[in-house]
């Protein structure tokens, strides 16, 4: 028996593997050759796939190029030993009439699509990773940098900018704590300084303590003006943009900051 079954993609040929995987199980198949060939983006890659393989030929095609495929098809269709299965075009075709759109046929859309999902777990990874100044040296790596006072919003700043692909770290300023030196090597443009009216605060805090217990004086108006000023100070000495987030919601803040950097 000489058979071989064909994978022949212009992406990764990931689906198509999988198909042919698929179809593999409900067969008992001996001595049948498999071969995967991906990225084939030219009418001679397709003549020299076929004239290289001897015998029955089983293809399993992901091609999206619609002049590609349409060569393929032509060529298969003249050799009665070779048998297509176009694993896109059914369902494409179902599809389009199904959502009343036109297919994009863009050639390794699926790979873009896994690509930005890594890229978004990559950035919350990191914006947990480097969350609170577990770790300065976040600093240096991160796409935008959050600082100021504790309760305004930096933690959920961070991971809202995550989502957007976003590298982000966040670091607490506080009077007893010496700022990181990182922050004064950095671009200061990636830096954003958030702060927030003191009444406002005083608010978030009071609940915040009423919920977990925090200790006395972290609601005090005193100690919250002491830290605010201490924050701006900082702020200012760095040059980085201050946003105040006092009426701003955590998409709005976001989008603020996304405006400013993307600059």
């Amino acid at each position: 028996m000489n058979k071989t079954m064909v994978v022949i993609s212009d992406s990764t040929g990931e689906t198509a593997n999988q198909v042919l995987d698929a179809v593999k199980v409900h067969f008992d198949i001996k001595n049948v050759r498999i071969k995967k060939f991906s990225k084939i983006i030219r009418r001679e890659q397709i003549d020299e796939i076929l004239n290289e393989i001897n015998g029955e030929i089983l293809i399993f095609s992901t091609i999206v190029d619609r002049d590609l495929l349409n060569y393929l098809i032509e060529k298969t269709e003249m050799n009665e030993s070779i048998y297509l299965v176009d694993v896109l075009s059914y369902p494409i075709l179902v599809s389009s009439k199904f959502f009343k759109q036109q297919p994009k046929f863009d050639i390794g859309l699926n790979r873009k699509v896994d690509q930005e999902y890594l890229e978004k777990m990559e950035a919350l990874e990191f914006a947990v990773k480097y969350d609170d100044c577990k770790d300065k040296f976040g600093i240096l790596k991160a796409d935008i940098i959050l600082i100021g006072v504790s309760r305004t919003s930096k933690t959920p700043l961070s991971l809202n900018l995550a989502f957007k692909n976003y590298k982000v770290c966040n670091i607490p300023i506080l009077p007893e704590v010496e700022v990181p030196s990182e922050l004064f090597k950095v671009d200061k443009k990636k830096i954003i300084g958030l702060i927030i009216d003191s009444d406002k605060l005083n608010n978030i805090r009071e609940n915040r303590m009423a919920k977990i217990g925090l200790q006395l004086g972290y609601s005090d108006d005193s100690r919250i003006e002491k830290e605010l000023d201490y924050a701006k100070e900082i702020m200012n000495k760095i040059g980085c943009k201050i946003i105040n987030v006092t009426d701003k919601t955590i998409d709005e803040t976001s989008n603020e900051i996304i405006s400013y950097i993307d600059k």
